[in-house]
């Protein structure tokens, strides 16, 4: 199987560096998982001869007027944490574009993660078909390619020989997805061999305040929220609040965030509950009141549904989110 991984100057380098790994990790375990006698061959492929990483390494590359058939996949780059409009600046009118929609109409897989999404958007091959991408681009992307549907909560997405994937270190799932797409067996091999857990979501670690600044209404709305977070939120009471119509409210939540205002609710009431979940040892009933729900039972489904998780596993996580500790947003203010 033959993979070619898209260079461009100042891209992540681990995201090259873990699809080289994982696929080179795979091929050293094909004999292993009995995963037949077809090797993985992972090429960077770039405009010209060399890139520079973003953390200034040169890279060798092949050039794509030397690449004669096409690769089974092909893989976009992330250009790192970089803001929504330096990203779109990389990806607009990008020599390589063309290219990757040839790659698209002769069949090849495609694969990006993180920022490397807006390749493929920007490209055209995204059109029509859901993907993901890191959680905190989702306002810019939904934006820029109203044609994706666009889910940003998941961490990896298949449609129509296409795989994305969410945050910077989500490369670690696409490369194996990768590899799970030639052989099931010899993806969990590779996930034993290399300690990769299964990460359903990346919502958990989504920032709603970081979220909300995309939009001044948004912004407004994700204050008032965090300010009565343990009342009741009726949503024509908020948008009056807020001095904008309830529709309006509607319409630019799911402009912005692809979910409706009392989905936002629930997010900021979460993003909340698990930061206190966390960092104190209140229980679990108390957390539940804190945030606005009237019993554990609720706050618990919620997050089951939407985090895929629990609140025991979310506690087990306190070695790592210790007291003091916080991902950022408002919800640091646990006095309420």
């Amino acid at each position: 199987m033959s993979v070619a991984v898209l260079a461009v100057d100042g891209m992540f380098d681990s995201g090259l560096s873990v699809m080289l790994d994982v696929l080179a990790t795979a091929d050293a375990l094909r004999d292993d998982a009995e995963a037949g006698d077809q090797a993985f061959t992972v090429i960077p492929v770039a405009v010209g001869p060399t890139v520079r990483t973003g953390h200034g390494l040169v890279l060798a590359t092949t050039p794509l007027t030397e690449i004669t058939v096409p690769p089974d996949v092909l893989v976009m780059p992330a250009v790192g944490v970089k803001t929504p409009d330096r990203i779109v600046d990389v990806v607009r009118g990008h020599p390589a574009l063309d290219w990757v929609a040839a790659g698209r109409g002769s069949g090849a897989a495609l694969a990006a993660a993180c920022s490397g999404t807006f390749f493929l958007a920007e490209a055209g091959v995204l059109d029509g078909l859901t993907a993901t991408t890191s959680w905190w681009l989702g306002p810019a992307f939904r934006a820029r390619y109203a044609r994706v549907d666009l889910d940003e909560r998941r961490t990896l997405i298949h449609d129509d020989r296409v795989t994305t994937a969410g945050a910077a270190f989500a490369h670690i799932d696409l490369a194996l997805a990768i590899v799970q797409q030639h052989s099931p067996a010899l993806a969990d091999l590779v996930a034993r061999y290399l300690l990769i857990g299964d990460r359903p979501s990346q919502a958990i670690f989504a920032v709603p305040s970081l979220l909300a600044t995309a939009d001044p209404t948004m912004t407004a709305f994700e204050r008032w929220i965090r300010d009565h977070l343990a009342e009741p939120l009726p949503i024509n009471s908020v948008a009056h609040a807020i001095g904008v119509s309830e529709r309006t409210l509607q319409r630019t939540t799911a402009a912005v965030l692809g979910m409706s205002p009392v989905e936002f609710v629930q997010e900021i009431r979460l993003d909340q509950a698990i930061f206190l979940l966390r960092t104190t040892q209140q229980s679990v009933d108390t957390i539940a009141s804190a945030v606005g729900y009237q019993n554990s039972a609720t706050l618990r489904a919620l997050i089951r549904r939407r985090r895929h998780t629990s609140t025991t596993e979310i506690r087990r996580g306190n070695a790592l989110f210790g007291p003091g500790h916080r991902r950022g947003g408002r919800g640091a203010r646990t006095g309420r």
